[in-house]
């Protein structure tokens, strides 16, 4: 699965995270979709508008990869940002939806879905064909933005245990364009 893949995922948990009960899954087990939508259902919802999400790459720990790979994905990274708008009628809707849509196909099921406040800390295994990655989730959110520290750990492309750090910044910075 591809690095890009994982961000939209966490997308739909840091977004979500402003407050609500805390699921967790047995060791072994995971979330369902529901359990994971009734969590964001519960938690209290960003305003409207159009918001800006930046990504920096913190670590890069990838054996057997070709020198210079992490430099590469930072410099990848480095000032990019995306816009999206999130319309009254998104927000009335829910991110339970965007919560259930991001583990409807594909190989990912959350373990741990924790909000509190304005406080969240999840866990998520993806399966790929070259094997299982785990993602943690650590971070704070308010109705106009979240911060969110996301580990990715596992076999990426067949190079044996891996290890990437990503912060992810999203913030209101207007009303969506007309």
């Amino acid at each position: 699965m591809r690095l890009t893949n994982y961000s939209i995922l966490a997308v739909a948990a840091m977004v979500a995270a402003c407050g609500g009960p805390e699921p967790t899954a047995e060791p072994g087990e995971g979330l369902s979709g529901e359990e994971v939508a009734d969590r964001a259902r519960a938690a209290v919802r960003p305003e409207p508008g159009q918001y800006r999400v930046s990504m920096e790459i913190l670590e890069v720990d990838i054996p057997g990869a070709p020198s210079g790979v992490a430099e590469m994905m930072r410099d990848m990274m480095a000032g990019q940002s995306h816009e999206y708008c999130l319309t009254p009628e998104d927000v009335e809707k829910g991110f339970e939806e965007m919560a259930r849509q991001s583990q409807e196909g594909s190989d990912c099921q959350f373990q741990s879905f924790n909000v509190s406040g304005g406080d969240i800390d999840a866990a998520m295994t993806c399966a790929s064909d070259e094997g299982t990655m785990t993602m943690t989730l650590d971070g704070t959110a308010t109705p106009t933005r979240s911060d969110m520290d996301m580990t990715m750990k596992g076999n990426m492309s067949g190079m044996g245990d891996s290890t990437i750090r990503m912060k992810a910044a999203h913030e209101r910075i207007g009303d969506c364009p007309a």
